[in-house]
């Protein structure tokens, strides 16, 4: 053994593992990294992200593989923590050209089989529930899994066992001592491994710059129960997140105690309750849930629903009753709205905008103490590190200054500053017993999806896209006739979100003066080439109208013959 150790470190090769992440740092979100011994290759996860506002259309963001396309025949297969979108939502786009086993505990499996599913990709895919405890052995590399507590049921951290050393992930994670489902966090485990020796430490950022340590989930179950105690005239609206499964219990659980009924709605909250109750995660008493047509059969003192868009997305199920286009439901003075979350960074204003329009009707809305984070404090992450005592340190999950605050922390804890590292997405870790550095990048960022198109919307279609929301169109229309370039028809012009067309013949009557004088300088100096023509036309319109209106609007030239 010790021979073909030395072998290796002679060949060049010192044992030396790399860590390649693919997205979910310097964001939130879009989670996904590769880890890389010799000719092996696992992932971590494969999330996707969600558009931000200038992202015009856009359905959603998923990572760029190039690196694992081009590397096709070493990957082995996915390891997934657990079930939130931004750790498993790229699988189905991921999975079509990297057809590898996916490893998850029961109820992740479950929801990615649900998403499978939809794009008829069940069959082709190998997926392998792995218990608590368990390793899997694939190559050069043994994971275990091992028990975290998070705002989801079955999360879990990664200890992956390479020749190089030991890699722990944490995925994301929190320390519930008290979880409403299931056991605490497997902490003596995070202490023997700490024993063995950790080689490097990838530990959740998402909550580093908040003090402390976070709240159990069981103190949201006692704030419940007593807005219950204290409405028991009004209906009960909740929103929350729809994978919060502990969350949902605790809501079923004070529903049942005082005598209502429940209703469960939202598609995505109606998938994960009945993937959740099929396998046992969720106790549901006999007879709480109805159906949401028999809501009118009891009077609104004895009904709670439950329902997505506490993130105040437009077409969830809260948003669409706030706006009065929900076919079922809709709010009246009486409610009282909970919404069970806190808004995610960048959902502020839609947050806002639902609590307003559901106050204007006059529905008392409360979201004071009535969620607490799925995420590490620098309590918790401190905890973490005295247990683990990893020889290096990369902060993973978070925006830069999350990292930035995360690498302090563990400065805090004793680990050297030339052994913490803050990686980009793209960035090749190479790390030994004896060194940690980047040595290379690879190409990494969002592919965006519109529809059912992946990828084919890029930063200079999306220009376009902010360009026509922010000025508008204006196309210029004419004939010429071919060989002797005479002007038939036109100039005419047509306008589109620039300015009330009716209100304006007299600006756009000039507008189209520029243009025929354009057009007629241009074949007195018999320029024939269109491409010329349509510039100098471009040009010469987009002058006029900055000149006149300050205003840049998207100038479309199109030519016939005839």
């Amino acid at each position: 053994m010790k021979a073909s150790k030395q072998q290796n470190r002679q060949a060049g090769r010192a044992d030396k593992v790399r860590i390649i992440p693919l997205g979910g740092l310097e964001q939130i979100g879009m989670n996904i990294t590769a880890i890389e011994y010799g000719d092996e290759i696992i992932v971590i996860d494969c999330g996707l992200a969600f558009p931000s506002d200038d992202m015009l259309g856009i359905d959603l963001c998923i990572p760029d593989i190039t690196y694992l396309k081009q590397n096709q025949e070493k990957v082995k297969g996915f390891f997934i923590t657990h079930g939130h979108e931004d750790h498993i939502g790229a699988l189905p786009y991921v999975l079509q050209e990297i057809n590898v086993p996916v490893y998850g505990t029961r109820l992740t499996i479950a929801l990615i089989e649900n998403k499978l599913k939809e794009h008829n990709l069940l069959k082709n895919t190998k997926r392998k529930v792995v218990k608590h405890g368990q390793t899997v052995t694939l190559g050069c590399f043994r994971v275990e899994f091992i028990k975290t507590n998070h705002s989801i049921a079955d999360a879990s951290a990664l200890a992956i066992f390479t020749p190089a050393g030991i890699l722990l992930h944490t995925g994301d994670f929190k320390i519930d001592y008290t979880p409403v489902f299931g056991e605490p966090a497997d902490l003596q485990r995070f202490a023997e491994l700490g024993r063995k020796g950790v080689l490097a430490l990838m530990c959740d950022s998402t909550n580093a710059i908040r003090t402390g340590f976070t709240a159990s989930e069981r103190t949201v179950g006692k704030t419940f129960d007593a807005i219950f105690a204290e409405h028991t005239n009004n209906r009960i609206i909740v929103a929350t997140f729809s994978s919060n499964v502990d969350r949902v219990q605790q809501i079923i659980d004070s529903a049942y105690k005082y005598g209502r009924k429940v209703v469960v709605e939202g598609r995505s909250m109606v998938t994960v309750i009945g993937i959740a109750s099929e396998l046992g995660y969720i106790k549901i008493p006999e007879g709480t849930l109805i159906d949401i047509d028999n809501l009118k059969n009891y009077p609104d003192e004895k009904t709670v629903l439950i329902t997505t868009g506490s993130q105040g997305e437009s077409m969830a199920a809260l948003s669409r009753m706030a706006s009065n286009i929900h076919r079922k439901v809709s709010i009246k003075p009486n409610d009282v709205i909970i919404l069970s979350s806190t808004p995610i960074p960048g959902n502020e204003k839609a947050v806002s905008k639902v609590i307003n329009e559901l106050s204007i009707k006059g529905a008392e809305v409360i979201f004071q103490d009535t969620h607490v984070s799925g995420h590490a404090c620098q309590e918790e992450i401190k905890l973490i590190y005295s247990l683990t005592h990893p020889k290096y340190a990369l902060p993973v999950h978070g925006e830069y200054r999350h990292l930035m605050t995360h690498k302090s922390l563990a400065e805090s804890m004793g680990i050297p500053k030339e052994n913490i590292l803050i990686m980009s997405s793209g960035d090749v870790v190479e790390l030994s017993e004896d060194s940690l550095k980047v040595v290379d990048h690879v190409q990494a960022g969002a592919i965006l999806v519109d529809g059912l198109g992946v990828g084919d919307v890029g930063n200079i279609v999306l220009r376009d896209r902010q360009n026509l929301a922010q000025n508008g169109i204006i196309i210029v229309v004419l004939t010429l006739e071919k060989y002797s370039n005479q002007l038939l028809a036109g100039p005419d012009i047509v306008s589109r979100g620039f300015v009330y067309v009716r209100e304006s013949e007299d600006l756009l009557e000039e507008a189209r003066k520029v243009v025929e004088d354009s057009v007629q300088d241009c074949l007195d100096r018999h320029v024939t080439d269109w491409g010329k023509l349509k510039n100098i036309i471009r040009d010469d319109l987009s002058d006029f109208l900055w000149k006149k209106m300050k205003r840049n609007p998207m100038i479309l030239p199109i030519i016939m013959e005839v």
